[in-house]
């Protein structure tokens, strides 16, 4: 149940055609938004994500080709929903976009780095700007989606969690500021590993086998969850919240450590 009516409210999600952000995109189009999904790099199969969209009941989602850290395009974007719209209901920042780094301290380079940031972690506050200048207000929600990489080793995953640190430390300055300005909203969605095409590509196709041998099959979090989390945050039944990080782990957390695997020692022949 949400209280927010979203019907033909735009919804903007960067990074919105495969994984996280085409779930969350599938969520507020089940609701009837009129969801904009961005893509780079020919990586979307328009006629399919058409298809899934109409599959739900879901208006038409738009699908746009905007790189996120190209500030021309970003501006683009936005000025395509004003077209259409007289503000932005929601604006989840989704884009992960990092270097892998598999060379050790020596393999750290600034540029890539920089790169990254300007990729994973600078539009969330990019394009609240961006929509701020065309609308004159802000979005009402804005969510961005991390992961627990701050807090937990990822080989090579050095870059992605450095930006998602900077992602949510803006999330609470940014809180401040949006909520005492306009009341707005902001909150970030952080997550335990999530079967896509993108943790595949970023550690292999071994990576998802192996943790599903030795943490289970709870380790994982299901898109559709991601989505349905993103929806429950703009959905009008959350907005005492705001600044906020939440973790979707199964309380895998409470459990991830040296305990478990003893306790079910025997299932994975440890003993």
């Amino acid at each position: 149940m949400i209280i927010n009516d979203l019907r033909g409210k735009a919804v903007v999600i960067t990074g919105g055609t495969r994984g996280l952000g085409r779930a969350i995109g599938e969520a507020f189009g089940a609701e009837g938004a009129e969801v904009y999904l961005t893509h780079r790099w020919g990586s979307a199969d328009e006629g399919e994500l058409r298809r899934a969209f109409a599959a739900l009941g879901a208006p038409e989602p738009v699908i746009v080709e905007a790189d996120a850290s190209n500030a021309d395009e970003a501006d683009r974007l936005i000025q395509l929903v004003g077209q259409r719209h007289d503000h932005v209901e929601v604006l989840v920042s989704n884009v992960s976009f990092a270097q892998v780094n598999r060379e050790g301290i020596d393999g750290l380079k600034k540029r890539a780095l920089f790169q990254s940031l300007e990729y994973s972690a600078w539009p969330l506050v990019s394009h609240v700007q961006l929509v701020k200048k065309r609308f004159g207000r802000y979005p009402r929600y804005t969510l961005g989606t991390s992961c627990d990489g701050p807090d937990t080793f990822y080989p090579g995953y050095d870059y992605v969690a450095v930006c998602k640190a900077v992602m949510e430390t803006f999330c609470r300055y940014m809180a401040k500021h949006l909520f005492e300005e306009e009341r707005a909203n902001i909150n970030i969605i952080r997550s335990r590993p999530v079967s896509t095409l993108a943790l595949a590509e970023t550690f292999g196709p071994d990576y998802e086998p192996f943790l599903r041998k030795w943490h289970g099959d709870d380790y994982f979090i299901e898109a559709e969850a991601v989505g349905q989390a993103a929806l429950a945050l703009c959905s009008g039944l959350m907005d005492a919240m705001t600044g906020q990080v939440i973790l979707l782990d199964k309380a895998v957390a409470f459990q991830d450590n040296l305990m478990r695997l003893f306790a079910q020692r025997e299932q994975y022949g440890l003993e």
